[in-house]
């Protein structure tokens, strides 16, 4: 009687070994299909100016010292046109919200290419603008373009008021210009 239990116990397992070998060599993933090559000239592509990292400090570094020279302690923040945070700088003694609001005022003002000074005046007619995930519409945020479509978007916070936020960004574009 051992040995028949023994025995049907050996071709069970020799049965399983087989057919998940099978059954592993059939589930093999097919070879993949070649890449698709896109041709650039087929209009289905589009090309899009990007700001470097390097131009990304440089324009915060000017915006910084613009506000260092009037002794504001601010933080400054450049977004890519997805508002992906390029650089920030965060000013000696600035204080603990500034970071997070001169990323959100970058981010609103390139995602809607406008200087965010700008932007709290259509909220008379659109309050619910405001109500946008990652956006701050506060004064303190300027576009960065490039023939007439926002490539990235510098946001300054923590001077005692917007205009001075907003004039010390306009300082980082104008460094962009040079």
């Amino acid at each position: 009687m051992k040995k028949i239990l023994f025995g049907a116990t050996a071709a069970a397992v020799l049965a399983a070994g087989t057919f998940g070998a099978v059954s592993a060599y059939a589930s093999a993933p097919a070879a993949a299909p070649a890449a698709v090559m896109a041709d650039a000239a087929n209009g289905n592509l589009q090309q899009s100016t990007h700001l470097t990292i390097e131009a990304a400090t440089k324009a915060a570094q000017a915006t910084l010292d613009a506000a260092e020279k009037e002794n504001q302690r601010v933080s400054v923040a450049v977004v890519d046109r997805n508002g992906n945070t390029l650089v920030t700088l965060r000013g000696d003694g600035a204080g603990p919200q500034s970071y997070e609001s001169a990323v959100k005022k970058a981010f609103t003002a390139v995602s809607w290419n406008a200087p965010t000074s700008e932007l709290v005046k259509r909220l008379t007619n659109a309050p619910t603008l405001k109500d946008i995930p990652g956006t701050l519409f506060l004064a303190g945020g300027a576009p960065v373009a490039a023939k007439g479509a926002p490539i990235a978007g510098i946001g300054v916070a923590g001077a005692p008021s917007g205009d001075l936020d907003e004039k010390f960004a306009q300082a980082g574009v104008a460094a962009l210009a040079n």
